[in-house]
């Protein structure tokens, strides 16, 4: 049980539009970076392989491969720094953490895809 005056000082830091994504949905996630006085957005790609936490520290984990090599990056849910996530495709998956992606190379990572239709329903639900 969550503490009321711990939910109210957390409300202000809560991203008023929530993202729309689940495990297993290959997703770019556009983060601010700063260079000296510069803003820029930078795109990391990847398969969302975890989601964990709730209310302020709800993150999410997104793996993707660079150069052969596995590259896994978690986000804060929440943080200014995360601009927007864009789904690209969404992935039928049968477990909430899907770290299995770890120890498998090439076409063996792929996932089966999910129909739109049915994802715009179990949202809707």
């Amino acid at each position: 049980m969550r503490h009321k005056l711990l939910d109210l000082a957390e409300k202000s830091s809560l991203r008023e539009k929530k993202l729309n994504f689940a495990v297993g949905d290959t997703v770019d996630v556009h983060t601010r970076i700063l260079e000296g006085n510069k803003e820029r957005i930078q795109i990391f790609s990847g398969v969302v392989i975890a989601m964990r936490g709730g209310g302020l520290n709800e993150m999410f984990k997104v793996r993707r491969i660079v150069a052969g090599e596995g590259v896994e990056r978690t986000f804060p849910f929440n943080s200014p720094k995360v601009a927007d996530v864009v789904v690209k495709r969404h992935a039928r998956v049968r477990r909430a953490k899907l770290f299995y992606l770890r120890d498998r190379i090439g076409k063996a990572t792929r996932l089966r895809e999910r129909r739109a239709k049915s994802w715009e329903s179990e949202t809707n639900a």
